[in-house]
């Protein structure tokens, strides 16, 4: 449930931001694939990976999981 969370939010945080998926991985320095399988849900974020969104999106890693709302 809560990674069905983050996939939203983190979809949702980089149109937001107008990045294609090639872009945040980039900035985020993981690999496009990785990208595709958080936002589809297909792969579990690491703690160390949510910090790393989290901090690069300025938003909590409770915002990010679905536990808070802003």
């Amino acid at each position: 449930m809560l990674m069905r969370k983050l996939s939203a939010k983190l979809k949702e945080l980089r149109l937001d931001k107008g990045l294609s998926m090639n872009e945040l991985s980039k900035e985020l320095g993981v690999g496009i694939a990785t990208i595709s399988r958080w936002e589809n849900g297909q792969a579990d974020v690491k703690s160390d990976q949510l910090l790393l969104l989290a901090k690069y999106f300025k938003v909590t890693t409770d915002y990010l999981l679905g536990i808070e709302d802003d």
